[in-house]
């Protein structure tokens, strides 16, 4: 009998939660199985794991396959690497003493690098939200800013045609007013004249 440590699927639609199960290859996903070695969830970030160590790592040393992402779980917890250590030590290569102290050495740098990846995603994440936040802010100035410039660029355009207009008026005016000076020393020697004679 083949046996396998895979997942098994619960939960509601888009929202899974899986069993870590140890199962008859022949079984079905979510039918029987053999023991259940804890629980999966990859809802939350990080992702929820509840894993007994004892006996996952009993099944992988009888000879328990696991599946490729149920091997990525046990490796992440160190069973992986704890199972290849007991067969050192099964072999005689090293000492029980140097594989535990091996695994513990492995298991607090594993504990330490997944506290820092925590940490920077937490930091990550407001950082991603400060940047869009900035990168909106600027964007809404870059937009003001132009359309000030366009206003602008209105205003100046008005005021260069009314002086446009006023320009081409003012030669008008100019004669007009030149006309206006003519008449009037026109009339003003005419009307001198008429007195010159009363006297």
């Amino acid at each position: 009998m083949a046996v396998k440590i895979r997942l098994a699927r619960h939960g509601r639609k888009k929202r899974a939660i899986y069993d870590i199960v140890v199962a008859d290859a022949r079984a079905p996903r979510d039918g029987k199985f053999i023991e259940k070695l804890g629980q999966y969830n990859p809802n939350v970030t990080p992702a929820g794991l509840v894993l007994n160590n004892e006996r996952a790592l009993h099944w992988l040393m009888v000879g328990a396959l696991p599946t490729d992402t149920t091997r990525k779980i046990l490796s992440v917890e160190g069973l992986m690497y704890q199972k290849h250590l007991q067969v050192g030590v099964e072999k005689g290569a090293i000492s029980q003493e140097d594989a535990d102290a091996k695994h513990t050495a492995w298991v607090e740098a594993k504990a330490k690098s997944r506290e820092e990846r925590i940490a920077k995603l937490a930091t990550g994440k407001a950082d991603i939200k400060k940047a869009a936040l900035a990168a909106e802010t600027k964007k809404k100035e870059g937009i003001l800013a132009k359309r000030a410039e366009a206003e602008q660029a209105l205003i100046a355009a008005a005021e260069a045609e009314a002086a446009a207009k006023l320009a081409a008026a003012a030669p008008k005016v100019e004669e007009a007013v030149e006309e206006t000076a003519e008449a009037a020393t026109e009339e003003a020697p005419a009307a001198e004249a008429p007195e010159a004679d009363k006297e």
